[in-house]
Parts: C-alpha cells; sequence; structure tokens
C-alpha cells in the first residue's frame, strides 16, 4: 500500500488500495473491476458509510479553495480518478492505470456486472422526474431493484426535511445510495449524512443520472477515451461549464507544474 500525508493530515484508506496525491488530495489507483469487487464487500459485510468520490481535475481544483471539501475527499473511502489529467498523473507516479473511470460508467457497470445479486439501490439526486425515470429503465432492462427514490430541492433543506429524507432511506435499505448532485455539493451531502444511514455504500456520480436517462447526451467514445470530453461537454453547455474547463482547468496545470517542479508545499507521495 501506498501511504500518502497532504499538509500535515493523515490520510486514512479504508479501502486498502494504492493511492497517490495530487495537490494534497488521495487519489486511489483503481480500475472497474476492482472498484466493484471493493463495493461488493463492503455491502457483504454490511460496513456502513464508506463514500466513493468520482473526481477529475474540477474537484481536486475545488479542493484547494475549500479545506472542507479538501478534508471530505482525504477521508473518503475511495476518491476514484475521471479524467485523464488524474490518470496521467497516476501512471507518472508508477501505476498500471489503463483509463479514467467516470460516475456514468461505474454506475452502469456495476448494474450490469451485479444484476443477479438482488442489491438494492436508491437514488438521490436529479432534476423532478429524472430519478423516477433512471429507476425505471434500470428495472425495465435488467431486473435491477430501486428500493427508493428522492428528488431534493435546489437549496439547502430544512432540518425537517433533512429529517424526511434520512428516514426515507434508512426505511428502504438499500446497499448502495446512488447521488447524482455535482461536485462538490454531493461529496458534502454525503459527508453529512453518512453517520445518519444504514447504508454500506454512498456513491456520487455526478451527471449520470441524466447521461443514463438520455437527458443529456454522452461524447463520443473516441473523445473519452482520449481526454476530450470535456471540450464536448464544454460546447453542449458553454454558460454553465465554463469555469470548470477554462478557468479551474488552467489552474490545475499551473498547480501541477508548480507540485512537479518541487515549488508546491503538498507533500509528494513516498
Amino acid at each position: 500500500m501506498v501511504s500518502t500525508h497532504a499538509a500535515g493530515h493523515c490520510m486514512a484508506n479504508p479501502s486498502g488500495a494504492d493511492s497517490f496525491a495530487v495537490l494534497g488530495v488521495r487519489v486511489h489507483a483503481v480500475q472497474m473491476d476492482g472498484i466493484i469487487s471493493q463495493m461488493e464487500n463492503w455491502i457483504a459485510r454490511r460496513e456502513n458509510g464508506h463514500i466513493i468520490a468520482v473526481t477529475g481535475m474540477h474537484g481536486v481544483t475545488e479542493a484547494q479553495h475549500d479545506p472542507s471539501f479538501k478534508r471530505i475527499l482525504n477521508e473518503a473511502s475511495l476518491v476514484i480518478p475521471d479524467g485523464y489529467p488524474l490518470v496521467v498523473l497516476g501512471r507518472r507516479k508508477g501505476f498500471d492505470l489503463p483509463r479514467r473511470t467516470c460516475g456514468s460508467e461505474l454506475m452502469g457497470s456495476f448494474f450490469e456486472r451485479t444484476k443477479h445479486r438482488g442489491y438494492r439501490h436508491f437514488f438521490y439526486g436529479g432534476a423532478p422526474g429524472v430519478a423516477e425515470g433512471l429507476a425505471g429503465r434500470f428495472h425495465r432492462e435488467l431486473d435491477a431493484l430501486v428500493v427508493g427514490t428522492y428528488c431534493p430541492p435546489f437549496r439547502a433543506l430544512s432540518r425537517d426535511e433533512e429529517s424526511e429524507v434520512s428516514g426515507r432511506i434508512t426505511k428502504a435499505r438499500p446497499d448502495v445510495l446512488w447521488v447524482g448532485l455535482s461536485t462538490p455539493k454531493q461529496e458534502k451531502w454525503m459527508a453529512q449524512f453518512r453517520s445518519r444511514l444504514d447504508v454500506p455504500v454512498l456513491a456520487g456520480v455526478g451527471a449520470a443520472f441524466d447521461f443514463h436517462t438520455g437527458r443529456v447526451r454522452r461524447a463520443p467514445q473516441w473523445m473519452g477515451n482520449n481526454g476530450l470530453e470535456w471540450l464536448f461537454r464544454l460546447a453542449l453547455e458553454p454558460r454553465r461549464l465554463w469555469k470548470r474547463y477554462i478557468l479551474y482547468g488552467s489552474e490545475f496545470v499551473f498547480r501541477v507544474t508548480l507540485e512537479e517542479l518541487g515549488l508546491s508545499p503538498h507533500r509528494q507521495v513516498r
């Protein structure tokens, strides 16, 4: 196992997977087979509260501006490299990372590969009707057992709403709680609620709900495989995504360059 430290904070590693640090954020050197195997292990052992964060350069850069978010990532059970830059950095640190793993692919692969296991799923997030549509699709196509959905309002939940949704999820007893919000909102929500819920795995999968229901188009596979999905998504939603890809993308490159030159305060993987 590779031990990592950032800014004096010892990063727990509940998965036992090898990891590397990028700008003080621990990223696990994992691929799909290992991720699904680990999820099934947590479910089998009924170990509650394991957070999976699917993170790219946007999440790592966001963490530079928000110490609480960085702490959440570093305390997550798995931080999956979603994005070609993290894959390249992992390879440069000696890890075998053939490709990235995005949230929608993780969700689709888990449902497909475990369709005969009888796992219980809950969908939290998405625009009105999206989670319900997603549940219907996975049930029709893969006979998936979806035990509940919840579409949160576009604001902070009230205390009554927090109690209501916690009770609903706890009563449903899902094995996997899929959270489809934006970063860092979904990671903060999972960190806030993990101790209140009897759920082994909480997986933040971003826009996966929209992709799997066809609400948002995916980039062609060749673009995703060559690190160009960001360009496709920026072209579709320039107003919403320009800050993420242009400003944060440039900042990420600048910060990583300083780190590679030894001019960053973050410690490297040893």
